[in-house]
């Protein structure tokens, strides 16, 4: 306790990082390329599922555990990785957690089956685990609170603009060449952001150090629960991600099929649309922070329920439409929800933000391969209802949150 008071002694009195400044500038290039890496890194795989149902024999439900294992693993690994992080430091388990999982993906193009890359694929989970809940920690920690909503929707905005280049890139180089020469290149693109990312990324001011207990682990987490607000944000985490990974892990296969009839670079060119995230993130976190986060929330979850319902058309155009739609609205809420989830948290910001996408994460996982068996037994009607009844519990929740008691929120 000597050693936690000592350090935690030492970070008083000193500034934040404020937006205008340079350190913030330098604060959200290295978040941004943190987030554009790990995010490319973890979703590039969406676009090439139909790839590995062809090459491998394998069924949708099957093709989807590529992403599934990694959110599956990084799921429970969070959690411990926040943990270790307030051990350690978090800029140490952020830096190896970037590099780890870009070294791991230049491996799995060399994979000589498909066990072989759901292995990878795993390692790449536990290895990513290290920074989404980290980075938030971080944020909460050393940005000015009247920046955080900013800060934090340009970090989602890279986490955007990575998963929307990725697939892109995947399904173009997929076509023209294969899903080698894909997985290869963004691992190559990986270790660049982490390099960017670790040579621009200012040190912790004010993290104090404190001693790995697991008791002290569980008491925390037990804490958290106990709190009505983030015991609610989350179950939104499970639901909003669960809901937007099912949309887009099947989106691909329906546009294969007629009346589409797309190629994979074409279906790769659909995920475009993920550019209005980098624009949803900052613009919703910086309304959000001027009319506050209750009062957004449940508009961006709104929006997310209109754009899937519009997937249901046989016209490409409002398909598009549609997913940018729910795009938008996604990348808003979990945006909102990563600060509001920082600024519930009292302490231990760092296993609040873990327990949220620990949940978030599950919520990828088993929502995503659950997603495989409705579209194989009633096709894209049936992941349209599972998506809509997911997020109307959604709404349900986000209209408690308004009424708890605001916090710092």
């Amino acid at each position: 306790m000597a050693f936690a008071m000592a350090d935690e002694d030492l970070t008083r009195g000193r500034p934040f990082v404020t937006s205008g400044t340079k350190a913030f500038r330098q604060t959200i290039l290295a978040l941004f390329c943190a987030g554009f890496s790990t995010f490319a890194l973890l979703y590039y795989v969406q676009p090439l599922l139909p790839v590995f149902s062809a090459t491998f024999d394998l069924g949708a439900a099957q093709a989807s555990l590529a992403l599934s294992v990694t959110t599956g693993l990084m799921a429970p690994a969070m959690l411990v990785a926040g943990a270790i992080s307030e051990s350690v430091g978090r800029i140490p388990v952020m830096v190896a957690s970037v590099l780890g999982s870009a070294v791991l993906t230049l491996a799995t193009s060399f994979a000589p089956s498909w066990p072989a890359i759901l292995l990878l694929r795993a390692a790449a989970g536990l290895s990513i685990a290290g920074l989404p809940a980290v980075a938030m920690a971080y944020v909460a920690e050393e940005i000015a609170p009247p920046s955080i909503g900013l800060a934090m929707g340009l970090y989602i905005g890279g986490s955007a603009l990575g998963g929307m280049a990725a697939r892109l890139a995947a399904g173009l180089l997929a076509d023209v060449a294969s899903w080698r020469w894909a997985t290869l290149s963004l691992g190559a693109l990986g270790i660049a952001a982490g390099v960017i990312f670790w040579r621009n990324l200012p040190a912790s001011r004010h993290f104090g150090k404190r001693p790995f207990s697991g008791r002290a682990l569980m008491e925390g987490f037990l804490t958290h629960l106990a709190e009505p607000g983030l015991r609610l944000l989350v179950l939104e985490g499970f639901l909003i991600m669960g809901s937007f990974v099912t949309v887009y892990n099947y989106i691909g296969y329906r546009l294969l099929a007629p009346p589409f009839g797309l190629s994979q670079t074409g279906v790769g060119l659909i995920f475009s649309v993920y550019l209005v995230g980098i624009v949803s993130s900052p613009v919703s976190g910086a309304v959000a922070t001027r009319l506050g986060l209750r009062n957004v929330f449940w508009v961006m979850i709104l929006i997310m329920s209109g754009g899937v319902a519009l997937t249901l058309s046989t016209s490409l155009g409002v398909v598009i439409v549609g997913v940018a739609l729910l795009t938008f609205g996604f990348f808003g809420a979990h945006s909102i929800a990563s600060a509001w989830v920082g600024r519930r948290a009292r302490r231990a910001k760092a296993q609040a933000a873990a327990l949220y996408l620990f949940l978030y994460y599950v919520g990828s996982s088993v929502i995503g391969s659950l997603g495989g068996v409705f579209w194989q037994r009633h096709g894209w009607e049936g992941v349209v209802t599972l998506v809509s009844v997911l997020l109307g519990a959604a709404l349900i929740i986000s209209l408690r949150l308004i009424r708890l008691e605001p916090l710092a929120a």
